[in-house]
């Protein structure tokens, strides 16, 4: 979107489930060449961690206005087509969060929606060895 990747943190992962209402904590925008990245991003730097790319696909705006104009006003609705997560799902910025950062992520009932889908985790201890020889594409402060 405009060049870069939107981001929302979902501390608890992304549900299937439409009963269940995820926070997604709006982050910084990414470049567009971090779409592949997976590395160990150091203590003491913004986002600190493990990275893996956990979905690869595309979204579709459903609401007239675009993204961006939905994103500004706190409400997007969306279509995802990923090869994990697919179908319709809605952004909620919360009215009176704490940052203005904080929004909800909820599943839209559709023919992909699964109460019994379950986040799986990638990163196995062999897969960190894997994370822990990558390089971050740029210098972290």
């Amino acid at each position: 979107m405009s060049e870069v990747l939107k981001s929302w943190a979902i501390p608890k992962g992304p549900s299937m489930n439409p009963a269940d209402k995820r926070l997604a904590v709006m982050v910084v925008d990414h470049p567009v060449e971090y779409i592949d990245f997976e590395g160990i991003i150091p203590e003491g730097s913004y986002g600190a961690g493990p990275v893996v790319v956990w979905d690869h696909g595309t979204y579709e705006p459903t609401e007239a206005g675009g993204a961006e104009n939905q994103i500004e006003r706190g409400k997007f609705a969306f279509i995802l087509n990923g090869r994990k997560l697919k179908g319709a799902f809605a952004l909620a910025r919360f009215a009176k969060g704490e940052t203005g950062k904080e929004w909800l992520l909820m599943k839209k009932k559709d023919g992909y929606a699964d109460p019994s889908w379950t986040v799986k985790s990638e990163l196995t201890p062999r897969r960190l060895k894997e994370l822990a020889v990558k390089i971050p594409p740029c210098e972290t402060s």
